[in-house]
């Protein structure tokens, strides 16, 4: 597609809602004026009309010749000084008297004329812009006898009106100037923050996360919430990158150790000599326990990719979680008791929930199985289910050695340890806590986790008591 930019776009509208209705408001205004001016002359020429009617009638003019030199002057006179055209008609439309000298003796039917004939004066404007004002010449016993038609040019309202246009756009002229410069203004305030989020977006896909976008805090607006939000994304892009730096370099730390192992072992039993068949079964019984161990972290690896990936898909059905709570203690319980840990429940209520029975029961079972390894001997572990009209609420809390207060949020980070020797101590891949979390995720659950060092840890796992299935499978 072709690349139109931002500010042109915006400099367009601006264009098309700014200047274009101030040159339709000038254009209308400039025309709302010149009419007004001609109304009024109009009125004007009307008015002159009926006076030299007046005089007219008063002097007989149509019917004694005698007295026409004298209001022919008068006529003359006033027609060169207001810069008109006078002319006299009788009775029968024809021409008697004419400023101009043009038409004496020509027949005149214009509408004006016959209206003033039949007592209707009045004043019309052409096509042309020019002006007639006809008015009647009264008789002998009151009788139309005559009319006064006054024709003028316009020419002074063309000279005021165009007088008025010249400086009203000359006026416009400067506004629409001042109006481009602040909308060039205008859109360059708006079109750069927004080229500079562009180019530091570019950047970041070229893998610069630490890259940010200056926030301007004098004022709040979309544009700044624009940087806040592409920083933030930074923020967790740079974040996910650290994950993933430290998620290889975690995955190649606990591949080389079982590996090193297994070299280890394995360059001992090529080196010795005569060595009783017992040492051999003993080397290679060795070996293999690093074998299960680097297996166990492919499988969890694989595991967590599927989940992440959703390729594992979850067979929602009805199951009573009272009964598979009492399933994961009933397979707990030894390992609760080698260690002298009291482990106790306590179900409020009878619960049933839409959820994967096997993949929560495995993700609930981590979290008690954790509880108990990290707990010393004679402390406790209680587990609770309750619910509400929406969700059922598992709780899990120990009294073992709980966990530092900075690490707390990222004890669901794959590979992540607290402890790093007591964890080795007691088996794992170290991505347990991984995979219950996203087993809960896509239950559309959540997981809240409350510990404080030597007092314990408490572990809330929030489940949806239904499942909303996507609309083509309810169908």
């Amino acid at each position: 597609m072709p690349f139109i930019s931002l500010r042109w776009i915006l400099l367009a509208g601006y264009a098309v809602a700014g200047i274009i209705p101030l040159l339709l408001l000038a254009s209308t205004m400039l025309h709302s004026v010149q009419g007004y001016f001609v109304e009024e002359r109009k009125k004007e020429l009307l008015s002159q009309a009926n006076v030299i009617s007046g005089q007219l009638t008063s002097s007989n003019f149509l019917f004694h010749e005698d007295h026409r030199g004298d209001m022919e002057e008068v006529i003359l006179e006033t027609s060169q000084r207001e810069d008109y055209r006078v002319l006299v008609l009788d009775s029968s439309f024809t021409v008697v008297y004419d400023t101009g000298y043009e038409d004496v003796g020509k027949t005149y039917l214009l509408p004006e004329v016959v209206q003033a004939m039949d007592n209707k004066d009045t004043a019309n404007e052409q096509e042309d812009g020019t002006v007639y004002a006809a008015a009647s010449i009264m008789g002998l016993s009151n009788q139309r006898s005559g009319v006064v038609l006054i024709v003028d040019g316009m020419k002074e309202v063309r000279d005021i009106v165009g007088d008025i246009g010249k400086e009203a756009y000359l006026l416009l002229a400067c506004i629409v100037i001042l109006l481009f410069i602040i909308m060039v203004v205008v859109s360059k305030v708006f079109t750069e923050p927004v080229k500079n989020l562009i180019g530091i977006i570019k950047e970041m896909s070229e893998g610069h996360f630490e890259r940010r976008a200056r926030v301007e805090q004098k004022t709040h607006t979309e544009l700044v919430d624009l940087a806040i939000a592409c920083n933030q994304m930074a923020d967790q892009l740079e974040k996910v990158e650290s994950s993933r730096q430290q998620f290889v370099s975690n995955v190649s730390h606990e591949l080389k150790t079982p590996l090193s192992s297994v070299k280890v072992l394995s360059e001992s039993i090529l080196l010795m000599e005569d060595v009783p068949k017992e040492m051999y079964v003993e080397f290679l019984h060795d070996i293999n326990s690093e074998v299960d161990r680097m297996t166990a972290i492919i499988n969890d690896l694989l595991t967590l990719v599927k989940l992440d990936q959703k390729e594992i898909p979850l067979n929602f059905k009805e199951v009573d979680l009272n009964q598979m709570m009492a399933g994961i203690v009933k397979r707990l319980q030894p390992l609760a008791d080698a260690k002298s840990v009291v482990l106790e429940t306590d179900y409020v209520k009878e619960i049933a929930a839409d959820v994967d029975e096997m993949k929560l029961s495995l993700a609930i079972s981590n979290l008690a199985d954790n509880a108990i390894k990290y707990t010393p001997e004679g402390g406790k572990v209680k587990i609770t289910l309750d619910a509400d009209h929406q969700h059922a609420f598992i709780t899990v809390a120990d009294t073992g050695i709980g966990i530092p207060e900075d690490e707390v949020n990222r004890i669901f980070e794959r590979f992540y340890r607290v402890d790093k020797t007591r964890d080795r101590e007691t088996g794992g891949t170290g991505l347990g806590l991984s995979i219950t979390h996203a087993t809960i995720m896509m239950h559309k659950g959540s997981i809240k986790v409350n510990s404080k060092e030597e007092e314990g840890t408490t572990i809330l796992v929030r489940i949806p008591l239904k499942q909303q299935q996507p609309a083509a499978q309810a169908q």
